[in-house]
């Protein structure tokens, strides 16, 4: 049996395609270095080291659309790509895990 088809992604610009996907790398790096969350300290110092240059494409994605005209973030559109990309769930694993009742 197949899996379920997800649904489409929605039209973006290249820039507003390369912005969201280096987004979703910054969250799951993030999401690595959170200490509520991670194990070792080694997998976190990678995250973290990865962090510069994934901010730097997050950067260029957003002036490319800048430097375009395209002066608007379309919430909308933008918010149904992460969620096709799974954008929920990695970022849920930034923020701090339920507390477990004593």
């Amino acid at each position: 049996m197949l899996p379920p088809e997800l649904p489409p992604l929605p039209a973006l610009t290249r820039a507003e395609g390369d912005m969201v996907d280096s987004y979703l790398q910054l969250v799951d790096l993030l999401g690595r270095i959170n200490p509520a969350r991670g194990s070792d300290t080694y997998g976190a110092l990678r995250a973290a080291q990865a962090l510069p240059a994934h901010a730097a494409a997050l950067r260029d994605a957003l002036t490319a659309m800048h430097t375009r005209g395209e002066t608007e973030l379309h919430a909308a559109t933008l918010a149904r790509a992460l969620r096709v990309l799974d954008g929920e769930r990695r970022a849920g694993r930034v923020a701090l895990p339920p507390e477990h009742p004593a």
